[in-house]
């Protein structure tokens, strides 16, 4: 499938632009005019800079209220498509997006719609430019694509087509099924462009919030599927208007973008080869993406071993051993494995590094991850030592995959530690429950998308939880059956540097026990020091709920938070941060399947009232 993307979509000149899709991997760009006016390069240096990096110039966009007009200013119109058909020349680029009229359109008349665009096609026959004309969600006459095609149809040029834009056809709920039905060959262009299911105008919709495929909440591989019925063979682009992805790092959004086409193509092909039906638009499909049987460790980067290690001993971990290599050492307790790593950590204090799921085929999972553009995490092992494939997540956070059945199978590179005696409390943590990571503002869409594809885990409905900090946007991820969940936090926008500075937004671990009340009195014997929850906390939890006066007092003297749905209920606790971590402990009981949601802006508020008084 030959990719291609907007120059709109990004952040920086244009210059920067080209560069970033080329190091990508686009076939080619849109050159959005905006950014060509305001390039210090020439039309015919952005035309040898797109042929050194291999970039074809797809279409020069867009051209703006033209149809629909008096004759007076349909002449003046003429003249300015003209001017550009003349610069298109300049560019080497043979294709122009002509939108539906939103602005200077006064005369609802489609013969008149069809007989001006006809004068457009003919002029522009004349530079050898074929027009894709699209209609805006917001057009004034013209605002669907049956209506578009209507009039391209009527229009009878060869140099004119249609242009479909999945946003201002899903935005408005039409149905794409209908595109299968208008001749590929006049399918001139197609533009993709994802978006969150939001209540509110289309117009300020578009313009701010759309994302790429598969950050958003329309059904991309159906829409594209129709468009592959149609017998199209073109090139399937991006338009994302987004005010973050303008403000993000260039080349890191760029790859985000071909991610999205490479992981929504390969959706498509298996959607296609369902229903038995090929394609003329060459997708390539994936290696299959694996299925995460749960987490095989997680992974803590500090200078310091020994808090964590004392807080992991706390909680009834039991130290396993140190790598025969390498400053890393192995605890464990259940099926719970916690790895801290002390290799390149200066002045780290202690920060959730990475984790390892257990999945059927690691190779093919790696390969998966390679095609979807994924950084591979720079691993040095030698033969005799397990051989993880291990990926940067746009965080930095490092994830790996390990092989099912043979869970903890590299542990034989940490030896065996031979205490001499019985642990004094035995091991009452099950597994890891969750991992919570906190996201810089400008990485949070580009993280989800990474996360379903490369670890194929689903998103579930997000929520937005009150903090000291600001709102706090939480976004969960999980296999279908629960065996792998992650919660990522969206870090207030201009916290940044606060979290640098204080640790404010801390991340954690969470793990699992049967039995969450014998273990917090455990680790209270063992000196471990709770988070503090404020005693108005068990006042209202006795008016929310109707609970035995022991338990609430057994809950208000181990500082632990409650929750209840209709299916069961969930006990948790939190430990004290170290650096920018913490654990939490977490008991489900009978079907509960949250995260003790409620109970969030408590743990919010009682780290921020802890970490200021910490400073004074």
């Amino acid at each position: 499938m030959r990719t291609s993307i907007a120059t709109v979509c990004l952040s920086g000149t244009l210059e920067e632009k080209m560069l970033a899709c080329a190091k990508a991997g686009f076939d080619g760009i849109e050159i959005f005019e905006q950014d060509l006016l305001v390039s210090p390069m020439s039309p015919e240096e952005v035309r040898a800079l797109a042929a050194r990096l291999g970039l074809t110039l797809d279409l020069f966009q867009p051209f703006r209220d033209f149809e629909g007009v008096e004759p007076q200013l349909l002449q003046a119109n003429l003249h300015r498509a003209e001017a550009k058909f003349k610069l298109m020349t300049r560019l080497g680029m043979d294709m122009m997006l002509l939108c539906s009229n939103v602005g200077t359109a006064t005369i609802n008349d489609d013969e008149l719609f069809v007989s001006q665009i006809r004068q457009l096609a003919d002029l522009a026959a004349g530079y050898g430019i074929r027009i894709a004309y699209e209609a805006l969600a917001w057009g004034t006459y013209v605002n669907t694509y049956q209506h578009s095609w209507e009039i391209a149809r009527q229009v009878d040029r060869e140099n004119v087509g249609i242009c479909l834009d999945s946003f201002h056809i899903l935005s408005r709920g039409d149905d794409p099924e209908a595109i299968a039905q208008i001749p590929g060959e006049k399918i001139f262009f197609v533009q993709l462009a994802d978006a969150p299911v939001l209540s509110m105008d289309i117009l300020s919709w578009s313009r701010h919030y759309r994302v790429f495929p598969g950050q958003g909440g329309f059904k991309l591989d159906e829409f594209l599927g129709a468009i592959a019925r149609s017998g199209y063979a073109g090139i399937i682009s991006l338009e994302i208007f987004n005010d973050v992805f303008r403000q993000s790092n260039v080349e890191r959004t760029a790859v985000d973008g071909l991610r999205s086409l490479n992981l929504l193509q390969s959706q498509t092909a298996a959607l296609l080869d369902a229903q038995g039906i090929g394609s003329a638009l060459a997708l390539q499909a994936l290696p299959g993406g694996q299925k995460a049987n749960g987490f095989d460790f997680t992974e803590i980067r500090t200078e310091d071993p020994e808090p964590v290690a004392r807080l992991l001993a706390q909680l009834g971990f039991e130290f396993r051993g140190q790598h025969r290599r390498k400053p890393v050492q192995l605890f464990s307790a259940g099926g719970a494995r916690i790895i801290i790593n002390s290799q390149r950590s200066r002045g780290v204090t202690a920060a959730v590094s990475g984790f390892g799921v257990q999945v059927p085929d690691p190779a093919a999972a790696g390969e998966r991850a390679v095609q979807l553009l994924a950084r591979p995490v720079p691993r040095q092992h030698l033969r005799n030592e397990a051989d993880l494939p291990g990926f940067n997540a746009p965080d930095n956070t490092e994830v790996f995959f390990g092989a099912t059945g043979d869970a903890g199978g590299w542990e034989a590179e940490f030896g065996v530690h031979e205490s001499g005696a019985a642990a004094e409390h035995p091991a009452l943590i099950q597994c890891i429950d969750h991992l919570n990571l906190a996201q810089p503002w400008q990485s949070f869409d580009e993280s989800v998308l990474f996360y379903t594809s490369v670890l194929n885990l689903q998103a579930l409905p997000g929520t937005e939880v009150p903090s000291p900090m600001g709102l706090v946007r939480s976004q969960v991820l999980a296999t279908g059956d629960n065996a792998v969940r992650l919660a990522l936090n969206i870090v207030p926008h201009g916290l940044e540097e606060a979290i640098d500075r204080n640790h404010e937004y801390p991340e954690h671990i969470a793990v699992r026990t049967g039995d969450i009340i014998t273990l917090a009195r455990n680790a209270v014997a063992d000196g471990m020091d709770f988070l503090h929850i404020p005693a108005n906390y068990y006042e209202d939890l006795a008016a929310r709920f109707d609970l035995e006066p022991q338990l609430l007092q057994t809950l208000q003297e181990l500082n632990l938070l409650y929750d209840r749905d209709e299916h069961g209920e969930f006990l948790h606790f939190y430990t004290e941060t170290i650096g920018n971590m913490f654990f939490e402990v977490v008991e489900r009981r009978d079907g509960y399947d949250g995260y003790g949601a409620p109970n969030a802006p408590i743990r919010l508020a009682a780290q921020f009232e802890r970490n200021r008084w910490s400073r004074h």
